[in-house]
């Protein structure tokens, strides 16, 4: 099995795995393919791979490879 790094750290690649693939893995949230999550609320997300970020609109469309680095970052927020 190939593999990434995922948010600095090495996870296994299945093939076919998509940048939304990641997403819900990560949320544990079903992501429908136009990057929002099925159940309506808000995710406060956004993807980078090998550096570039990944428009919401093409998380299902993107296709991860061996060797790619993904960071998926969470917003925060605070005062």
């Amino acid at each position: 099995m190939s593999t990434i790094q995922l948010n600095g750290a090495a996870a296994p690649l299945a093939a076919g795995t998509t940048v939304a693939d990641l997403v819900a893995a990560v949320t544990g949230r079903t992501i429908l393919p136009t990057g929002k999550p099925a159940d309506g609320g808000r995710l406060g997300v956004a993807v980078a791979r090998n550096a570039g970020i990944v428009p919401r609109s093409q998380w299902s469309a993107t296709t991860v490879e061996s060797d790619d680095d993904v960071e998926i970052v969470t917003a925060v927020q605070g005062g």
